[in-house]
């Protein structure tokens, strides 16, 4: 990790605010290094919340929020950056998931770069996240109580992409991706009794998501999960709506959002350590340059 950017102790303290103030968590697979950049300058400076809500990259790289690691999510992602049984075509042969199941999802938090599991079960923050249900094309909610292997596999669930994952079975649902059903889950955090909320985007204010290509092909792919079709063909739709409700919410003073300037250079899947570092340090920088408005917002409730 660049050294600039070590990390800080973090507050234990909870500012008086803290009742009604939440933390909504994009998804983009490696774009997601934004996030981590940006809520591990959240986390040195001290802003506690009530709730989080994570969705696919955002619930993988947002739990470590809850278990005060800074600089956890980039380290190992870094360091496993080139393993194939992190990542890799060899993982998805071999396993049917681009991102082994067992080595990414269980054997690193546990074993090789661990996950502090008391400090997240000890925290009063209230985290959550989403996935989709593939025989619904509903978006299903879950809140992470406690950590441990259950929770594991519902990162897991949040996080598995259509197509290069299999579906992950728990408490009677068959799951996927979250980001399919419920992108950017502000109205649900707004459900939840969080007022004010800041969203932390991957994508630029510019931004405006596209039909899918090759719907052809993937109609055939998914000709038997109609529900999951039709909410990945839609998607598009949804994605925008959403976009278009943050934005009210903003003009509301509801809402304060951090997004990039402009398209991340990363893709999906990244297997370049610089790269990720890179996308990490445009999060911090973005933070930091919203640490006046980060303050006013946070002690406005």
């Amino acid at each position: 990790m660049n050294a600039s950017h070590s990390p800080l102790a973090v507050s234990p303290c909870a500012p008086p605010c803290a009742a009604h103030l939440g933390l909504v968590l994009e998804g983009g697979a490696m774009r997601g290094m934004f996030t981590c950049g940006v809520i591990d300058v959240l986390m040195q400076e001290g802003v506690v919340f009530h709730s989080i809500v994570g969705v696919s990259a955002g619930a993988a790289f947002g739990c470590n929020y809850k278990s005060h690691q800074p600089g956890r999510a980039l380290r190992y992602n870094q360091r496993f950056a080139r393993n194939r049984r992190y990542c890799s075509l060899h993982s998805l042969i071999t396993t049917g998931n681009l991102f082994n199941a067992e080595f990414a999802y269980h054997t690193v938090p546990m074993r090789y770069d661990p996950f502090d599991a008391a400090t997240f079960d000890a925290d009063p923050t209230q985290f959550h996240l989403v996935a989709t249900d593939v025989e619904s094309g509903q978006a299903v909610y879950h809140r992470l109580q406690r950590f441990d292997d259950e929770a594991l596999e519902w990162i897991r669930a949040s996080c598995s992409m259509p197509l290069v994952s299999k579906v992950v079975s728990l408490d009677g649902y068959r799951l996927l991706d979250g980001g399919i059903a419920d992108s950017i889950p502000l109205q649900y955090l707004e459900g939840q009794g969080c007022r004010r909320n800041i969203v932390v985007l991957t994508q630029p204010r510019t931004y405006t998501k596209r039909p899918l290509s090759l719907q052809p092909l993937l109609r055939l792919l998914l000709r038997r999960r109609p529900r999951l079709w039709e909410a990945m063909q839609q998607r598009h739709v949804m994605y925008n709506a959403q976009l278009e409700y943050v934005r009210a919410r903003e003009t509301a003073g509801a809402v304060l959002v951090i997004s990039p300037d402009g398209p991340l250079p990363i893709r999906h899947v990244c297997h370049d350590a610089a790269q990720m570092q890179q996308v990490y340090d445009m999060g911090r920088r973005k933070a930091e340059q919203l640490l006046g408005d980060i303050r006013q917002f946070v002690g406005g409730q």
